[in-house]
């Protein structure tokens, strides 16, 4: 039987502030879970033992046999499901040589967890595997974004980075400290915005960050200064009404679809 401290400490996990201190995060789900195990460190695996049958070696610090309930006690979900397991939040550092050839995506002030656990998603389907936060971005290890990753977690990294001082050194600034530039030729640096170009006429490359802006501001005056090329995408038919912009997680959709297309 799981005991009462146990459940107590994984729905703790729904908090932002014991994910930092812990250095843990939940996921819950019969595929999430198997999804995620060969990627990240386990520290705990709760799960029933009709799921585990169908598991090959599973690798666990801790691994409990669920009882009757015992799941439903644990879990955040409405409808739990079989398994869920506490992962250790690895410890990754953005690669900017790498960064300079190949395609990225950069999210400025994305607010709503499953927004952005959709948009890890998309980038995972489309072969982006490398998606930059501002630090006020909502936070990758919020249960609800992991949830909506579907599994798309286990392949992108994601960094919180300070746009500002990245995008200085894409366009050719000096980075900082280092006092290096991020790339010896400026990046393009690609941005959506209700005034731009029509992404459907515009030159895209293979290589580039593409900037996704907050979902009610848009992005921000400061990042906005560093884009190379400003996109728009448009409604069908050209000039008619219709609602005032595209969900961030649509927009995403349609603008990564475009620059994979043009490959």
């Amino acid at each position: 039987m799981l005991s009462k401290n146990r459940i107590k400490f994984i729905k703790s996990l729904e908090s932002k502030k014991v994910r930092a201190e812990t250095g843990l995060f939940l996921a819950e789900g019969n595929k999430l879970v198997a999804d995620l195990l060969p990627f990240f460190d386990c520290e705990l695996l709760l799960a029933k033992s009709s799921w585990m049958a169908t598991q090959g070696d599973l690798k666990a610090k801790e691994i409990i046999v669920a009882e009757e309930n015992d799941i439903e006690k644990a879990s955040l979900l409405k409808n739990p499901q079989d398994v869920l397991a506490v992962f250790v939040q690895p410890t990754r550092k953005l690669d900017k040589i790498v960064l300079a050839n190949e395609l990225a995506l950069v999210l400025d002030g994305i607010q709503d967890p499953g927004n952005l656990g959709t948009i890890v998603r998309l980038a995972d389907w489309f072969g982006i595997s490398t998606v930059i936060c501002s630090p006020d971005t909502a936070d990758i290890y919020n249960p609800k974004t992991v949830q909506a990753t579907m599994g798309g977690l286990a392949r992108v990294s994601v960094f919180y980075e300070s746009l500002p001082e990245l995008l200085d050194g894409c366009t050719g600034g000096r980075m900082g400290v280092s006092d290096t530039p991020l790339s010896p030729t400026p990046m393009p640096i690609y941005g959506t915005f209700l005034d731009g170009n029509t992404i459907y006429n515009e030159k895209l490359t293979s290589t580039g960050l593409i900037i996704m802006g907050n979902e009610g501001n848009g992005i921000r005056p400061e990042t906005a200064q560093h884009v190379t090329n400003r996109l728009y995408i448009p409604n069908f038919p050209l000039g008619t009404p219709t609602t005032e912009s595209l969900n961030v997680a649509t927009a995403t959709a349609i603008t990564l679809s475009e620059f994979r297309r043009r490959m």
